[in-house]
C-alpha cells in the first residue's frame, strides 16, 4: 500500500506480538499533549502590538508556509532544554506554538534535508550513505517530486535562502530547478561565514554564493551569512503579495562549523571556558536574533496572521565542535538519539491548542504530506511516501498516525567485525548499521557510532574531556541493541537480551523495509568537479552534451575497430574489401 498521510493508507505492521508487548509497556501518559497558558499578543517592530486583522486566527486557505532548518543544533542547545545559552525568541515562539518532544530527523545534513523534501526515507532514495560530497557526480535523483514543486502546482511561490546540500553536479539538480522560483545560498555542506569559500581538500577549493544559478559576487558585501540570509528573506517579504501563498525555505547554515560570529555576540559568554562551545553560543545568539527578525518582517508586511512557521534541526549537535545534546546519548552521525532527536517547533496563529508540548511520535518526513494538504494540493497515488499528515496531532492534540520510523539501513557502512546472520536470528545480517523505532521500542544493529553521554561540565578548556563523559564497555561481538525509549530516552538499559521475541520482530519489519530499498548511489568523485575548473566556483561541472560526444565518439572507435578486424579476416580468406567500408566509422 501506499506510505503517506492519513489521506492515504500506510502499509501493514507485522507482527502483532510486538503491539501487544509495547501496548503492555504503554506509558499513556507520556503520549499525551499537555497544554500551557496562552497569552501573549502579536507585537510590530519595536515591540509596539499591532491592530488585529479581521477573522485573525480563523483558518483560511492556503497558509504561508515558512520551515526554517537550523543546521547541527544540538538537544539541549535551546533555553528551554535548559541550556545556558541564551534563546529567547525560540523560547517565545515555541511557548507560544506546539513543542515537539518526540521529534525525529536523521543524523546528518543530506538524509534529513531529502527526507524533507521528498516525504521518503532515504533507502527510498538511493541516499541511504553518509552525505553527498562536492566532487561527487550526485543529487538528489531527478525523478523525485518535490515539495516546492507540489506546492507551484497550487499556486505557492516558493523561495529558498540558505544551505541546498543535495547536490548540484549537473544545472537539472539546482533549487531552481527541482520548484524553487529563486534561490540565495550555498550549495556546498560547509564553508566560510564571511568569505563563502570551502575546500574539500587541499588545492580544492572555491566560492559557494549562488543567486539563483550563478555565482553571486555581486551580491556578496562580506556580511555573516546568518545576517545576510536573513537581509535576503526580508527583501522577499517586502517585494511578495501576501494575499498571494508563499512557501520560504529557510536552511540556515549556523551552528556548523566552522565556529565563527560577529564579536558583539561573545558579549554573554565570556564566561565560558571551552573556546568552542563558547563560539557556538554566539553563533546561535545570532541565529536566534535572525530569527526574531524573520518574524518581524512577517508581522511588518502583513503573512503572520496566515502564516505557519515550522522550526527544525537537521540533525543532533557535535560535542567537538560545541554542541550539546545532553541528557541523549551519543551525537551527530550516530542513531543513538543525541543523532537524531531534534529541537522542533511549530509556531502558527492557526493552531488550535495552542501553548501545548505534543509527545506524540513526529518524523520530519512528516512534512511533505502535511504541508502539501495544508496547502490545498494533491498526492499523486503512485508516490510511495513515508511520510504521514501530523496536522491534527500537532494543531488538535490527536493522536498521532505514525506507530514506526525507519531511521536508516545503510548497506556499505564499516559492518561490524563480529556482526553475523547468526546474532540475527537468522533474520538480519547484524553486521550492517541500522536503526529502527517501532511504537516505544528502538533496536539498532552493527555499528551505530559514538555512543558516549556529555554532560555540561565536560566541556573543559581542551574541550569536551572524554575523563568527564560517562562510558559505556560493552561486551565482546554486541551488535544488537533494544531499548525502551518511552521509559528510557537516554539509552541506558539495553533490553536486547531480555525481550529476544521483540528484538526478532523489529528485525523481520527490517527485513520488510530492506526489501523495499533502490540501490545506494554513492559514486567516486569526479575531478572535473575542482572549482579550479570552473572560475573558481562550486558548481554544475557535468554536461549532457559532453557525454552525448563522448558516447558517440566510443561507439564510433568501436565500429571502427569492429571494421578493422573485420578486414583482417577478409583479407586472410583473399577476399577484395569493400571501399564502402573502408570509410565506416571515419
Amino acid at each position: 500500500m501506499a506510505r503517506g498521510g492519513r489521506r492515504w493508507p500506510r502499509r501493514p505492521c507485522p507482527g502483532r506480538m510486538v503491539a501487544a508487548v509495547l501496548a503492555g509497556l504503554s506509558l499513556l501518559s507520556l503520549l499525551t499533549c499537555g497544554y500551557l497558558a496562552w497569552g501573549s499578543r502579536r507585537a510590530g517592530p519595536g515591540g509596539t502590538p499591532l491592530a488585529e486583522e479581521p477573522g485573525a486566527g480563523a483558518p483560511r486557505s492556503q497558509p504561508h508556509i515558512i520551515f526554517i532548518l537550523a543546521d547541527d543544533q544540538g538537544f539541549r542547545d535551546v533555553g528551554y532544554h535548559g541550556s545556558e545559552i541564551r534563546t529567547p525568541t525560540l523560547d517565545k515562539l515555541a511557548a507560544e506554538g506546539v513543542k515537539l518532544e518526540n521529534y525525529y530527523v536523521q543524523p546528518m545534513c543530506t538524509p534529513s534535508r531529502s527526507q524533507l523534501i521528498t516525504g521518503k526515507y532515504q533507502i527510498h532514495t538511493g541516499l541511504q550513505h553518509s552525505i553527498i560530497r562536492p566532487t561527487q557526480p550526485n543529487c538528489l535523483p531527478l525523478d523525485n517530486v518535490t515539495l516546492p514543486q507540489k506546492l507551484k502546482e497550487v499556486g505557492y511561490s516558493t523561495h529558498m535562502v540558505g544551505k541546498w546540500h543535495l547536490g548540484f553536479y549537473r544545472r537539472e539538480c539546482m533549487p531552481t530547478q527541482r520548484g524553487f522560483d529563486s534561490f540565495f545560498g550555498s550549495l556546498l555542506g560547509s564553508g566560510d561565514y564571511y568569505t563563502h569559500f570551502k575546500c574539500d581538500s587541499p588545492g580544492i577549493c572555491g566560492y559557494d554564493l549562488y543567486e539563483n544559478d550563478n555565482a553571486a559576487w555581486d551580491h556578496d558585501t562580506g556580511i555573516y551569512s546568518t545576517q545576510m540570509y536573513t537581509q535576503k528573506v526580508q527583501q522577499i517579504l517586502a517585494s511578495h503579495n501576501p494575499g498571494k501563498p508563499i512557501f520560504l525555505y529557510i536552511a540556515y547554515q549556523a551552528v556548523h562549523s566552522p565556529l565563527q560570529a560577529p564579536g558583539r555576540y561573545f558579549e554573554h559568554y565570556r564566561s565560558i571556558n571551552n573556546i568552542n562551545r563558547r563560539r557556538y553560543a554566539a553563533m546561535l545568539a545570532c541565529l536566534d536574533e535572525a530569527i526574531n527578525n524573520v518574524t518581524l518582517a512577517l508581522k511588518k508586511y502583513g503573512y503572520y496572521e496566515n502564516s505557519i512557521i515550522i522550526y527544525s534541526s537537521d540533525n543532533g549537535g557535535q560535542p567537538m565542535a560545541g554542541g550539546s545534546n545532553w541528557p541523549l546519548r551519543g551525537s551527530k552521525g550516530t542513531y543513538w538519539e543525541g543523532g537524531i532527536r531534534a529541537v522542533g517547533f511549530v509556531h502558527s496563529p492557526l493552531l488550535k491548542n495552542k501553548g501545548s508540548v505534543c509527545k506524540e511520535l513526529v518524523h520530519i518526513t512528516d512534512w511533505f504530506p502535511t504541508l502539501i494538504t495544508l496547502a490545498e494540493g494533491q498526492i499523486d497515488e503512485d508516490i510511495q511516501l513515508d511520510g504521514y499528515d501530523i496536522w491534527e496531532t500537532i494543531s488538535e492534540g490527536r493522536r498521532s498516525p505514525r506507530v514506526d520510523i525507519l531511521h536508516n539501513i545503510d548497506p556499505i557502512y564499516t559492518k561490524a567485525k563480529n556482526g553475523s546472520w547468526a546474532a540475527g536470528y537468522g533474520i538480519w545480517n547484524t553486521a550492517i548499521q541500522s536503526a529502527i523505532r517501532v511504537n516505544h521500542w528502538k533496536l539498532l544493529t552493527g555499528n551505530p557510532g559514538y555512543s558516549d553521554w556529555v554532560p555540561p561540565q565536560a566541556f573543559s578548556n581542551a574541550g569536551p574531556n572524554r575523563w568527564h563523559n560517562e562510558r559505556v564497555s560493552w561486551s565482546a561481538g554486541k551488535t544488537v541493541w533494544l531499548f525502551n525509549i518511552t521509559a528510557d530516552p537516554y539509552e541506558r538499559v539495553d533490553l536486547s537480551a531480555r525481550y529476544p521475541d521483540v528484538v526478532k520482530q523489529l528485525l523481520r519489519r527490517l527485513s520488510q523495509f530492506n526489501k523495499t530499498a533502490v540501490p545506494v548511489r554513492y559514486p567516486p568523485k569526479d575531478p572535473r568537479s575542482n572549482p579550479k575548473l570552473n572560475g573558481g566556483v562550486w558548481g554544475p561541472w557535468f554536461k549532457e552534451d559532453e557525454k552525448k560526444k563522448k558516447s558517440d565518439k566510443s561507439k564510433g572507435a568501436n565500429k571502427q575497430k569492429k571494421n578493422k578486424n573485420k578486414k583482417k579476416a577478409n583479407r586472410k580468406k583473399g577476399q577484395s574489401f569493400p571501399c564502402r567500408s573502408r570509410l565506416a566509422g571515419g
